[in-house]
């Protein structure tokens, strides 16, 4: 029989094997052209060039590995470290917090979004994922939603008895079902083909995620209602992140950290980039709300605050509109 005594050249073997890069696997739901999947990328770039080779990022974009409804258990076991998703994404975890952000006209610009999800309420809500096996690394601020259908949406009632897709969200669920919309819960890597064949009306995304996606090639009417605030949290597998060698951990960090002002940047300059393509193409219409359009609606929506207290507390309601300089309630 062999042993490391009798051949000591064995003994050499483990230190060879811990030069192999560690690699972490970051999968999105989105396009690589896409403000995500752009970002994914720029983070794979810092991390290998920082860590000397140290560490290997393999991306995975447009559910490749994982679609909407399977990633997040994927994190949990490890099957994939690191993940960008939505924040209804969080709900069925039980950290239903997140869900606060999709509330219809939570934020009235991208600046307040940010100082709430940069500063000491995101970190907050960060440390709320850890008893689930998550880390949270980043809040990525996207930007606002738009509606799409096949039929024109001016008013509160155009959307009365449409098939609209969600992603997974009570909230959002809840505000669809407050314009008489039948929500259609559905995997964002299949909602192209949905538009296309008919199985759903319409539905709400950013201008960069529309363009990207070529919902415009499927959708005819588009109106800038600029409803809801879209982002992403960066999470990684928490004992896959705590297992790393500190500076391996601290130069993540902080390539993490230029990242998400990398995406911030990024995601403003390409929304309205896509917006101008879109309307270039010339194939869909594009409405731009009158003042009392753009009342009806927000005024159609704003019960859904009320309605949901029960899922992300009154509290943290509070919390936000105080910081955002909110005085009064809507």
């Amino acid at each position: 029989m062999l042993t490391a005594t009798a051949l000591p050249w064995l003994a050499a073997v483990p230190a060879v094997a811990q030069t192999a890069p560690i690699t972490i696997k970051f999968s999105h739901v989105v396009t690589a052209e896409a403000p995500k999947g752009k970002a994914a990328d720029y983070f794979k770039r810092l991390a290998e060039e920082r860590t000397g080779g140290r560490v290997k990022v393999e991306v995975y974009p447009n559910s490749q590995l994982y679609k909407d409804k399977e990633e997040m258990e994927a994190v949990q076991l490890g099957a994939v470290q690191m993940l960008a998703p939505a924040f209804g994404k969080f709900g069925p975890l039980g950290v239903r917090e997140f869900e606060i952000f999709d509330l219809p006209y939570l934020f009235d610009s991208m600046e307040q979004a940010r100082k709430i999800t940069q500063g000491p309420i995101g970190a907050s809500l960060l440390r709320k994922l850890e008893p689930k096996g998550i880390l949270g690394l980043a809040f990525w601020d996207n930007s606002f939603k738009q509606m799409t259908a096949n039929t024109p949406l001016h008013m509160p009632e155009d959307y009365k008895g449409l098939k609209m897709r969600i992603q997974s969200s009570k909230v959002i669920e809840a505000q669809m079902r407050q314009l008489g919309v039948l929500p259609q819960m559905m995997a964002f890597s299949e909602l192209y083909q949905a538009l296309q064949t008919g199985v759903v009306d319409g539905q709400e995304n950013p201008f960069s995620n529309i363009y990207t996606q070529k919902m415009h090639e499927v959708q005819k009417h588009m109106t800038i209602t600029n409803h809801g605030y879209h982002g992403y949290v960066v999470i990684v597998n928490k004992p896959f992140w705590e297992k790393l060698p500190p500076d391996i951990r601290t130069t993540l960090e902080g390539a993490m950290k230029e990242t998400t002002a990398y995406f911030t940047k990024l995601a403003q300059e390409e929304d309205q980039q896509a917006l101008e393509a879109i309307r270039k193409s010339g194939l869909m219409t594009i409405h731009t709300p009158s003042l009392e359009e753009k009342a009806a609606l927000r005024t159609a929506l704003l019960p859904v605050h009320e309605q949901m207290k029960s899922r992300y507390g009154a509290e943290l309601l509070d919390q936000i509109n105080k910081e955002i300089g909110r005085t009064v309630q809507q």
